[in-house]
């Protein structure tokens, strides 16, 4: 167990949550303001996905995450600003019997520097970088990639800028490219890690699989651990048990209770008084900045 933690929120994510909860946010100044909102309730780090204002999909839209970042660093907090960059990565295969070409109604792909167009203007404190190729929910032909190739220029590009990388982990074998990354010197150690747990086909959220994974952490590593749906705030208890720091955030959580739709504040003071209950202490983004080494660009 570790007696400290910081709290990251996840504040809007680029899936279909919208569809389910009138709580998140949608337009760059629902975003931001939700993002302070959490920084306030205790949140040193949110992380930002952006949403296409007519469609309220996901998107990666450098003029989006520029009016995002600009509104959170003219506030009155100051979180540490980690921007996804797992956008592009997109493939909607065609039918199974004929796969090629692909569904352009869900394919999004695009080289590994240009996924990074609005990480390089805007400069975050950190970025995440997924770790892995893999399907991504119940059945269908949409699939999540992220070569091995890809993910070595995305991560000596981000290097290069000076921004830190968060590596985002779904199962046991993504791992193993961290720690690749981190032999060939492309990925500075410690390496910050985010174990992604209960994704369907990914590692499930149970405590033997977390372990697993907790096990083949590198050395060094500052990791944090969450669990979406159901299991998130039941993770913000169990991460610090298991050396990690917490997650919470509509991203991955549309609920404080059940059938009471949360904010990103309430989930993130709820993940607050769980942890104080527990006596671990809850981390200030400058702490963050300090404890990580994070380069302040903005």
């Amino acid at each position: 167990m570790i007696s400290e933690v910081f709290i990251t929120c996840a504040v809007t994510g680029g899936g279909s949550s919208v569809e389910r909860s009138p709580q998140v946010p949608v337009t760059p100044e629902q975003i931001a303001d939700s993002a302070i909102e959490a920084a306030k309730a205790g949140a040193a780090v949110v992380h930002i996905h952006v949403r296409d204002i007519q469609t309220r999909r996901g998107s990666r839209d450098p003029a989006l995450y520029r009016a995002v970042v600009e509104r959170i660093r003219k506030s009155d907090v100051n979180p540490v600003i980690n921007l996804t960059a797992g956008m592009g990565g997109d493939l909607l295969l065609g039918d199974p019997h004929c796969p090629l070409p692909p569904n352009p109604a869900g394919t999004d792909m695009i080289g590994a520097i240009e996924r990074l167009v609005h990480i390089e203007e805007l400069r975050p404190e950190i970025c995440t970088l997924d770790c892995g190729t893999m399907n991504w929910g119940a059945g269908g032909q949409y699939i999540m990639v992220n070569t091995a190739g890809t993910l070595r220029a995305m991560a000596a590009h981000v290097k290069k800028l000076g921004v830190r990388p968060e590596l985002e982990v779904f199962d046991a074998g993504q791992l193993v490219l961290v720690r690749d990354l981190i032999e060939e010197g492309v990925i500075e150690n410690p390496a910050l890690i985010q174990l992604c747990m209960g994704i369907r086909y990914g590692a499930p959220d149970d405590p033997m699989t977390l372990m697993a994974l907790v096990h083949q952490i590198p050395r060094q590593a500052i990791y944090s651990a969450f669990s979406i749906g159901r299991m998130q705030l039941p993770y913000a208890a169990l991460a610090p048990l298991v050396g990690a720091n917490v997650r919470v955030g509509l991203e991955d959580n549309l609920y404080l209770s059940r059938g009471k739709l949360a904010t990103n504040a309430d989930l993130v003071q709820r993940a607050v008084e769980i942890l104080d209950r527990m006596g671990v202490g809850v981390l200030s983004a400058d702490e963050v900045r300090k404890n990580l080494s994070l380069k302040v660009h903005g």
